[in-house]
């Protein structure tokens, strides 16, 4: 579409040429960057293709269920283990091994139980007792008495033992015997269940740690142990699942908070919706007082130190000099130093003289880009349906993160059990792998009679482990690239709208029907390509970041500072790279809404546009970015404050209405991120409109002279502000 019309863009940057047939967003235009819409195409029927893959061998059970030495389920409808929803370990206090983070598996027995045990009980008391028919529950599958009958039959019908992986005994064991093959455990202690597993009931009574009454325990061989001991085991193997128990609590929050969480949400839409509107009407005021409360603020800034500086003279050691003082690690030392109040007031100062050169000399820019602001107000209130379209967007995006999550989800749960073996002593094969079918009869179990081959975690073989490592990385990109495509789809159709109200000569009357929904379906069914060739440039970029992060958190042990100087660098980079490519590609947006050129031309020609204005537009976006920002920390701050205190209970007139809460600050934290994103779609809406409204002002400049034969489009308030008039408007 680009080489149809070359009279649009001057070459090499100059500026525009007048173009008699030019009255706004092309509507006859061409498909542009077909290649790239047939490759995000082909993506995308890849991307389902991994997902049926991952849907298919993936198995979500694995990170939902507890999973026991056998790699059986607890809990799990269906099987066996139905009835016995908690995992047991036979001794916690191994769990405090270093294996555990290695392996992510305690190497200890462990059974799925139907209770966890509620009292303190050894096996060598109750062998012989009425209480060992309890005990028996926490033995393995099939024990009875002092052996274990009824063998487990696996696949070609061998022989598996229920006492892990051992053959069923021809005659009684003895204690020693059942606790040393590992067929119960040696002493059962009062537990309770935390996401699913049971855990040493630990509790502190006057600053003691205690297990029910107890400060100490019987290991069951004869010795007592402290409780130490128990509490450094249940940490270890408690790392993660003290997570999982304060997101259980926090979903107890929100299912009492919820509705509470949406008044908020609308609170903060409808004070977005004021802010807006106070804009349209109060834009120059608004804007000159935040610049006033600037310049007061440094003022009052060089004062005080003027006055810290002064308080200090003559005080024992504020004279010293900051060379002489060296590097401190308590930074309030540099406090008490007279030097680092006039360095401060120094640097207040040359601020203050700069902010307020750039005042005077950047006046009438400034008044320019209030001008913008309180058009683009107008334009939004001509197409007050743009304001919905971030729910298109974020619908969308809700989509991509679903099945990104989803996908990835069964790609991590798709590879096999692992078993390797354990063992108490030193035996030279512990950490091997093993087959548990075929393990009671191996040269290892010989080797190592006290050894079990027990389940590790969830893994594969190197070639399987490297192929769903790839399987995760496309899965990434291709919800970095068709998130970047909603992005990109988003901004395309608000230019394509704000661009029609600007090249409306007569506002509103020339401004064509349903603006928003044509400029949709233009960029949809032409430019596809185009927007899929932005993000993927984007989405190359982001994926190489997080590579970067990924490489960063394997260096971090290392001592190479070299490798972390580079890293360092890398990420810098790649990190402004990503900053810049994101404001061409939102420009190059713009000029494809409004000419339907393909990409490169458009950011080519909306780069080389901006490059001939740098000052207006360094002017126009710092003024606009402070004016939102300070439009969403006054709507974060307002109703983050009134969650706070309505949530805290604080408000006396609703005291009783809040509910009752585990943690207070989890409706608080989400009202407030919640009101910072409806915020930020409201305001995405009219940055977009604000960026786009002063490209098509440039443009306009550099096309029209006010002539009857080219007359401007721009507002009559930016007309007035630039000296600039329509002949045939001042002659009628």
């Amino acid at each position: 579409m680009g080489g149809e019309r070359p009279h649009y863009y001057g070459k090499h940057g100059t500026p525009q040429k007048y173009d008699p047939t030019f009255k706004g967003p092309i509507y006859h235009r061409g498909c542009t960057d077909i290649i790239c819409c047939v490759f995000l195409l082909l993506a995308i029927v890849g991307y389902v293709a991994v997902g049926i893959i991952a849907w298919t061998h993936g198995d979500p059970r694995k990170v939902i269920y507890p999973t026991d030495s056998r790699g059986e389920f607890c809990g799990q409808k269906g099987t066996k283990n139905a009835n016995k929803p908690y995992l047991f370990y036979f001794n916690i206090v191994k769990c405090a091994s270093p294996l555990v983070l290695l392996e992510f598996q305690c190497p200890t027995p462990q059974i799925c139980v139907e209770k966890c045990p509620d009292r303190y009980l050894t096996y060598l008391n109750a062998h012989r007792s009425q209480d060992f028919e309890y005990y028996k529950q926490f033995c393995v599958p099939g024990f009875q008495g002092n052996k274990v009958r009824g063998a487990q039959v696996g696949a070609g019908g061998r022989v598996l033992a229920w006492g892990f992986n051992r053959p069923p005994p021809l005659s009684c064991q003895g204690v020693a015997e059942v606790l040393r093959d590992g067929d119960c455990p040696a002493v059962l202690i009062p537990s309770k269940p935390l996401a699913r597993r049971c855990f040493p009931a630990i509790h502190a009574h006057k600053g003691v740690l205690m297990v029910g009454n107890e400060t100490t325990y019987e290991d069951g061989h004869g010795s007592r142990k402290n409780i130490t001991e128990l509490v450094e085991g249940a940490k270890k193997a408690n790392g993660v699942l003290e997570a999982r128990q304060l997101a259980m609590r926090i979903f107890e929050d929100y299912t009492v908070s919820w509705y509470w969480i949406v008044i908020g949400l609308v609170i903060a839409m409808v004070m977005s919706l004021l802010f807006i509107v106070l804009l349209r009407f109060l834009a120059g005021i608004m804007v000159w007082v935040m610049i006033i409360m600037v310049i007061l603020v440094l003022g009052y800034g060089i004062f005080h130190c003027y006055m810290e500086y002064t308080r200090l003279r003559g005080e024992a050691g504020s004279d010293i000099s900051l060379v002489d003082l060296g590097f401190q690690t308590d930074l309030r030392v540099y406090l008490h130093l007279r030097q680092t109040w006039m360095a401060f007031m120094i640097i207040l100062s040359i601020l203050e003289a700069v902010i307020i050169l750039l005042l005077i000399f950047l006046r009438k820019r400034i008044l320019i880009a209030i001008a913008l602001i309180k058009e683009a107000s107008r334009a939004v209130g001509y197409v007050m349906c743009s304001l919905l379209y971030p729910l298109v967007t974020f619908l969308l995006l809700c989509l991509c993160i679903a099945y990104w999550a989803s996908t990835a989800v069964f790609l991590s749960t798709s590879n096999e059990a692992v078993y390797k073996i354990f063992d108490d002593g030193t035996c030279q094969v512990a950490g091997k792998t093993c087959n548990p079918e075929t393990f009671a009869s191996s040269n290892e179990s010989r080797l190592c009679p006290g050894a079990h081959c027990q389940f590790a975690f969830y893994g594969g073989e190197s070639g399987y482990h490297r192929a769903l490592l790839g399987l995760q990385i496309f899965n990434a990109f291709m919800f970095f690239w068709l998130a970047n495509f909603v992005l990109a789809l988003g901004q395309v159709t608000l230019a394509g709208a704000f661009a029609s109200y600007y090249w409306a000569l007569h506002k509103p009357d020339d401004l064509p029907a349903f603006p928003l929904f044509s400029a949709f379906g233009r960029a949809l069914r032409y430019h596809t390509g185009s927007l899929a060739f932005g993000a993927l440039i984007l989405a190359i970029v982001q994926i190489i970041r997080v590579m970067l992060e990924y490489l960063d958190q394997r260096l971090k042990a290392a001592e190479n500072r070299f490798a972390k100087f580079l890293m360092t660098c890398l990420k810098c980079c790649f990190w402004c790279l990503e900053k810049f490519i994101r404001f061409l590609n939102r420009n190059a947006y713009i000029m494809i809404a409004i000419y339907g050129t393909n990409f490169c031309t458009s950011a080519r020609n909306a780069f080389f546009l901006l490059m001939r204005n740098i000052i207006r537009v360094a002017v126009l976006d710092k003024v606009t970015d402070f004016l939102f920002l300070l439009g969403k920390l006054l709507i974060v701050g307002s109703v983050g404050i009134l969650a706070f205190f309505f949530f805290t209970h604080r408000i006396r007139i609703v005291q009783d209405t809040a509910p009752p809460l585990n943690y207070y600050w989890v409706p608080i934290l989400t009202v407030i991120i919640g009101s910072y994103l409806i915020a930020h779609g409201f305001f995405s809406v009219y940055g977009m409109c604000v960026d786009t409204l002063f490209l098509c002002f440039l443009e306009d400049l550099e096309r029209n002279d006010g002539s009857a034969e080219r007359p401007y489009f721009m507002s009559p308030n930016l007309k007035r502000l630039l000296n600039k008039t329509n002949k045939k408007l001042a002659e009628s």
